[in-house]
């Protein structure tokens, strides 16, 4: 029986699922108090990137200091679930039905997020500084070019696996993360971020959100999508609107914003 180990990357206490498949990660630990999580500062790590990679810098603990044979990551507000149920918790993805998604999938990932009235690429630009996607794209293109078409074909979509959520086989993992992490350092070189305000600075985890299918499709590995619950309630008729707004009437936020 393979070992499956999903990370649930978190900041603050809050409740995690009971099964052992599941190891609970205090992300962006360096420097701050424990919350009685296994902390991301720890063996080799980059956990005082936090504030620009957000969960990757609990992915790059993982990679570096997990020994399982497929690695995971999760959200202390979303998981992978299977079925449906009032108790939010219960429903959560458990290790019998991991290990059938695993023997049938190398990869797992979350169902699509559908934008519907725009592109991956407008979204974002209309929600973030378009500085940080441009230098993204454009290091792919020039450095990268195997892996070009799948970045301008996902930029396109109106779709996309989001979340940094995902069950890896190990061998893909370790490639995954390899170029995934060689490419944000890379695109920290070409970027100035300095000046941006919080929510603009966690650029390089938007980026690795893109990224993972630009990887999926360059090497056309084979995915099973499975639902993710939010475990705090979700307001879509205010997301649709935020969206419809941000597409429609798009702010004029200088770089210091």
């Amino acid at each position: 029986m393979s070992e499956i180990k999903i990370i649930v990357a978190a900041h603050k206490p809050d409740r995690i699922p009971g099964d052992l498949i599941y190891l609970p990660v205090q992300v962006g630990a360096a420097g701050k108090d424990s919350i009685g999580f296994q902390r991301d500062d720890e063996g080799e790590n980059i956990s005082e990137k936090n504030y620009s990679y957000c969960e990757l810098t609990g992915l790059y603990w993982a990679w570096k200091n997990l020994k399982a044979d497929y690695i995971g990551l999760a959200h202390y507000r979303r998981h992978f679930c299977l079925g449906k149920n009032a108790d939010k918790f219960s429903c959560v993805l458990r290790s019998e039905q991991a290990e059938q998604l695993c023997l049938q999938y190398p990869v797992v990932v979350a169902n699509k997020r559908r934008y519907f009235i725009e592109s991956i690429y407008s979204h974002y630009v209309h929600s973030h500084k378009a500085e940080g996607i441009d230098a993204l794209v454009a290091l792919i293109d020039t450095e990268y070019p195997d892996y070009a078409p799948a970045c301008h074909t996902v930029m396109k979509r109106t779709w996309a696996h989001m979340f940094n959520m995902f069950i890896m086989r190990r061998d893909i993992l370790d490639a995954y993360c390899s170029w995934l992490f060689e490419v944000l350092g890379k695109l920290e070189t070409k970027v100035d971020i300095s000046s941006w305000n919080s929510s603009e600075q966690r650029i390089y985890g938007y980026m690795g959100e893109f990224m993972l299918d630009m990887y999926l499709q360059t090497h056309h590995i084979p995915v099973k999508e499975v639902r993710v619950l939010f475990m705090e309630d979700q307001s879509m008729v205010k997301k649709a609107f935020a969206a419809a707004k941000r597409k429609f009437f798009k702010s004029s936020r200088g770089l210091n914003d």
